[in-house]
């Protein structure tokens, strides 16, 4: 497994403990996951860490992206490991241009299959089609 692919799982994880137990705060959930997988690379938590960070702090507009493009599902209704991997993939896809836009979509569809239920990656894989398209057509109407 890649480096990324580790870290993007890690993140998950955190994410995923987040949701379970927002009163631990981001801080409190990277000490608990440094002590519990002290032989992560520094590399992998580093990378992991950044996108979490990354996902916090613009929970807002990635929450809304989502939801604006889940037709039928409110985000209490989906399963916390599909939003997650889609808050995580969306993040990228939004906020980190270095990060090829099929990448987080395909990590995050293969994070899906290994983590969700059967339908996750069906599901994942068509919220953030949107999400890529619409990003899509923002960058090419400010590149005019």
């Amino acid at each position: 497994m890649g480096l990324r692919r580790e870290a993007r799982e890690l993140a998950l994880q955190m994410l995923y403990a987040l949701d379970a137990n927002p009163s631990s705060g981001v801080q409190g959930t990277f000490q608990t996951f440094r002590e519990e997988q002290a032989e992560t690379s520094g590399r992998v938590r580093e990378f992991a860490e950044g996108l979490v960070q990354g996902v916090m702090g613009r929970r807002d507009e990635i929450d809304e992206a989502i939801k604006a493009r889940s037709k039928n599902w409110s985000l209490a209704r989906m399963p916390r490991v599909d939003l997650n991997v889609m808050r995580l993939a969306a993040y990228e896809l939004m906020f980190r241009p270095d990060i090829p836009k099929k990448v987080s979509i395909n990590e995050a569809i293969e994070i899906a299959r290994r983590f969700g239920d059967k339908e996750s990656p069906a599901f994942v894989n068509g919220i953030l089609d949107e999400i890529e398209a619409c990003a899509k057509t923002e960058l090419t109407s400010e590149e005019q």
